[in-house]
């Protein structure tokens, strides 16, 4: 991870499990921060793209992804690129003040070609890093919402991070995809070069109580195996976060009634915690103008 002097606190935010609502909690995460005055950076590195879509920012083969800035890395790499992420710096289709506060680094499906032309490659791993240097500066926080898997993308994201936040849900795959998150980083941080990082907070989603094994998972399996570093709330099933990626275009939770509005609560909550474990300071609390 670059070594300068900066104001951004970068989160990964991964699992190594598809379907346990990493995109989701990202861009409500985002919102939450938004909500809060924090300034938001939210990067979609995974190829299906889902975090611009729910951001209501629509595909468009003109526009620059970050799949084209991995690419100018790759084919320029004596240049100084550093910052490089900024030309693809994107505004979100969200209202006001979300658009005042959250800008996208968006993907599209191409980013899996980029990542299996790199893996392997010298140096690769660190191209998203080198990208963000000096670009993120304006932010408060950095969001990387990762694929589900722990391959070359993710690892992009863990060295250019300050710290992992695990998304699960309450099935036996969704936590064992947690603990190897949990285990890659501490066998390979030092490979990253970054050899402070962590996982920093444990979030549970798509929890169904009525459910024998969700009950379960949530009160007796998940607590033991991730302790204090569990966060709370736990995130319900619930329409409204189906409903919210599902508009056209789609919306942020308060614009969703009751339902969307209680589910925002929860994130408020849980953006709050991420506030205080990794010290993050809004552009004006900074005196950043």
């Amino acid at each position: 991870m670059t070594t300068t002097q900066r104001r951004s606190k970068r989160i990964a935010i991964a699992n190594n499990k598809g379907g346990t609502g990493k995109t989701s909690t990202t861009v409500n995460l985002a919102a939450a921060l938004a909500e809060a005055g924090f300034t938001v950076l939210v990067i979609d590195l995974d190829p299906q793209a889902n975090a611009g879509r729910r951001l209501a920012v629509k595909p468009d083969s003109h526009l620059a992804t970050v799949s084209d800035v991995l690419k100018a890395l790759a084919e320029r790499p004596n240049a100084d690129l550093a910052g490089c992420a900024s030309d693809a710096f994107t505004e979100i289709g969200w209202p006001a003040p979300y658009n005042e506060h959250i800008v996208l680094l968006p993907s599209r499906t191409d980013l899996e070609n980029r990542a299996t032309l790199e893996a392997g490659q010298l140096g690769a791993v660190h191209r998203l890093d080198v990208a963000l240097d000096g670009a993120d500066d304006e932010f408060d926080v950095v969001l990387i919402d990762c694929p589900p898997n722990l391959g070359h993308l993710t690892q992009n994201a863990l060295a250019a991070s300050d710290a992992a936040l695990c998304v699960m849900d309450p099935e036996l795959d969704g936590i064992e995809g947690a603990i190897a998150l949990r285990d890659f980083i501490k066998s390979n941080r030092n490979k990253l070069a970054n050899s402070q990082l962590e996982v920093v907070g444990y979030i549970v989603n798509r929890v169904d109580t009525r459910t024998g094994a969700h009950k379960f998972q949530t009160e007796e399996s998940i607590p033991e195996a991730f302790g204090e570093h569990l966060w709370t709330p736990m995130l319900p099933e619930r329409v409204a976060m189906k409903d919210a990626a599902d508009a056209d275009p789609p919306r942020p939770l308060r614009a969703l009634g009751r339902d969307g509005q209680a589910m925002a609560e929860r994130f408020a909550e849980l953006a709050r915690q991420l506030s205080e474990r990794v010290g993050l300071t809004t552009s004006a609390a900074a005196g950043v103008k």
